[in-house]
């Protein structure tokens, strides 16, 4: 059976938007009303800073982004290996809870990194597996091979089948 762990009230949230270029984060610290945001852009010295940041703050931490393309399995990797709790969030629980909470399909960064940290005070929140810490990484890259294979060669068959046989 498997067991829910909801929040632990002396445990660091960071939830983080991911995007291209920079990710907003927003930093729940227990006892404290007021959260920290911090923008980090996409390289190794804001996520060193980051990194610092959570750790200075003496007590377990918890991390929740939802994943967007590739553009998070740096930041993810890095957060693995300082040995914090990294945690998916669903991005279609997300789209559904963001538009229940705000009354809205309006969508920006801040106000998704609130949504995420919501989601996780309540519990909703999936597990994470790096590719390159579970060894699935040459697995994973190998599928995703397969499958830009496989579209290619359904569309070469339709291109053949729909303009030159006729």
């Amino acid at each position: 059976m498997t067991t829910i762990n909801i929040t632990h009230t002396n445990t660091v949230l960071a939830a983080i938007e991911i995007a291209k270029s920079r990710h907003e984060v927003l930093i729940a610290i227990p006892g404290k009303t007021r959260r920290r945001r911090l923008t980090v852009l996409n390289r190794q010295e804001d996520f060193d800073r980051l990194i610092q940041a959570l750790t200075g703050y003496g007590l377990p931490v918890r991390v929740a982004f939802e994943a967007t393309g590739n553009y998070h399995r740096a930041l993810a990797y890095r957060l693995c290996v300082a040995g914090f709790d990294v945690k998916l969030v669903s991005s279609v629980a997300l789209a559904r809870t963001r538009e229940a909470l705000n009354n809205s399909w309006e969508k920006n960064d801040p106000k998704d990194a609130q949504v995420i940290l919501h989601m996780m005070q309540i519990g909703n929140e999936q597990f994470y597996h790096d590719p390159l810490l579970s060894g699935t990484n040459d697995l994973q890259e190998l599928s995703k091979t397969h499958d830009i294979v496989s579209r290619s060669k359904t569309e070469l068959w339709h291109r053949i089948l729909t303009h030159y046989l006729p």
